[in-house]
């Protein structure tokens, strides 16, 4: 085991320095009367943020200024208490006609209350809710021992979810189902793939988010250090991470997938230091460079949006 440990290690160091982008962190917005922000979307100019006790939707524009909210939940305080949150931590966006729909994902970590999504109609911010019991019983069936839905994001006909994974179950999956899975859940084919090696169960870097490059197939997720043996409790925050997984779209069969590229966010820029990243979206991106938005979390009822560039090296 401290061989495979080791040689997994080597291979991660080897593929992280070749081809990695420069990345530099623009700007940093403080949100402090805006709660625990975990899910992040992009559309059309606009930035949908959803904190995962908080009652609203708030969307921003790139600029990071204040344009419009939608009410998620009823409720009158400003965070939901934990023990009762419907614990929205990924957001997925559906284009369907008429219209362009969110859907935003419970974790699952907690029955009844995580276990179900929302869709979200942008143009008339209608809002339906669907139980996914049926489909988190799948999950646990195939071998998924703790739930904790965190990323989402369309990929061709598929959505791709993420799961964190915590130090007493050290392992981060993405699962492949239909795009919309949630309509016929018990029919639902369902695909693991483990993300990721976490050789070092003492610094163990769970998956929080993710969205992916249509242009470039590239699979983007946020990752984090946290101190929680379990899927529920918070813990001390340690770093924070970007990965990239190229030709993602090839690798969909794949049983396990590595990055191609791991950028440590705290060398790129100190204000990281201390913030563990929930998501990431991304808003602009061509040949040369990308744009990305990352959200933080303070756990005291605040939330951070960061913007970031990565610049292809030529």
């Amino acid at each position: 085991m401290l061989l495979r440990a080791i040689f997994y290690i080597i291979a991660i160091l080897i593929i992280t320095a070749c081809n990695k982008p420069q990345s530099k962190l623009i700007s940093v917005k403080e949100l402090s009367d805006y709660p625990s922000a975990s899910g992040l979307a992009y559309h059309d100019g606009r930035i949908y943020i959803m904190g995962d006790d908080a009652a609203y939707m708030l969307i921003m524009d790139t600029s990071f200024n204040i344009i419009d909210s939608i009410s998620v939940f009823d409720a009158a305080a400003k965070r939901i208490a934990k023990d009762r949150k419907a614990d929205p931590e990924a957001i997925a966006l559906i284009n369907k006609k008429p219209g362009t729909e969110l859907l935003v994902i419970g974790s699952g970590s907690l029955s009844p209350y995580r276990d179900s999504c929302y869709n979200i109609n942008l143009p008339g911010k209608t809002i339906k809710r669907t139980g996914l019991d049926t489909f988190y019983q799948a999950l646990k069936n195939v071998g998924l021992e703790q739930l904790n839905i965190e990323g989402a994001v369309i990929v061709g006909n598929n959505i791709v979810l993420s799961n964190r994974g915590n130090k007493s179950f050290p392992k981060n999956h993405l699962i492949i189902a239909p795009a919309l899975f949630w309509q016929n859940q018990a029919a639902a084919n369902i695909k693991l793939i483990k993300a990721g090696t976490n050789p070092d169960t003492s610094t163990f870097a769970g998956v929080s988010g993710l969205d992916y490059s249509y242009l470039y197939d590239q699979l983007i997720l946020s990752v984090s250090e946290e101190n929680t043996y379990n899927n529920y409790d918070d813990g001390a925050i340690g770093k924070s991470y970007l990965w990239i997984i190229n030709n993602f779209s090839s690798k969909r069969r794949m049983s396990a997938v590595n990055p191609n590229t791991i950028i440590d966010l705290e060398e790129t820029d100190q204000r990281f230091k201390g913030h563990k990243i929930e998501s990431v979206c991304i808003v602009s991106e061509n040949k040369d460079e990308k744009q990305l938005i990352l959200a933080a979390d303070d756990d005291k009822g605040g939330s951070l949006l960061f913007k970031l560039q990565l610049i292809r090296e030529k």
